[in-house]
């Protein structure tokens, strides 16, 4: 069963957010509270680029097993960390397609907008670490490891131990990409 074992916010610009007991998520917004959440790009560089983009950035969640992937090779990683909303377990993220709806708990729905787009900063939190979230496949293919965004559908409180239910919208799927 795909659950939500951990929630995070942050007020202010940086890597990192702290553990909450839970997050409000508010439709066309994002988490409540948190720097992220806006109707428009809140991430510094996409606002520098054009303040008037949506923001298909107001949630941002990670799978749990990615921190065991890492502590294989050597990084030790802990939830929140990677500045993530909701950390995840049970569910592969990264195999859903954009469009995805999850329902968390009984009534909070986000729609998968795409992959998070790992940047330097994983690399200053972490020797080697972007490394590990951004690998090239054989035939070359850049592949994102560190999480998938989503917008918020219908608002509401995620608390840890709710349950996570996904719908793969109609039609053909089509795969993740940064946003």
């Amino acid at each position: 069963m795909a659950e939500v074992v951990a929630v995070h916010l942050c007020e202010q610009h940086g890597f990192s957010k702290r553990a909450v007991p839970h997050i409000d998520l508010v439709a066309g917004v994002g988490v409540l509270g948190d720097v992220h959440a806006g109707p428009f790009v809140q991430h510094l560089s996409r606002v520098a680029a054009d303040p008037t983009q949506p923001n298909l950035r107001q949630v941002h969640l990670i799978a749990a097993e990615l921190f065991d992937l890492l502590a294989d090779v050597g990084h030790h990683v802990k939830p929140g960390e990677l500045g993530e909303n909701i950390t995840t377990a049970g569910l592969d993220l990264h195999s859903l397609a954009v469009g995805t709806t999850m329902v968390i708990g009984d009534d909070v729905i986000l729609a998968v907008t795409g992959l998070r787009n790992p940047c330097n900063q994983i690399e200053r939190f972490q020797p080697g670490l972007l490394s590990e979230v951004a690998q090239r496949s054989d035939d070359g293919t850049l592949v994102r490891r560190a999480g998938v965004m989503a917008v918020v559908i219908l608002g509401g409180t995620v608390r840890i131990g709710d349950r996570i239910r996904t719908a793969t919208p109609p039609g053909a799927p089509r795969p993740l990409d940064r946003v």
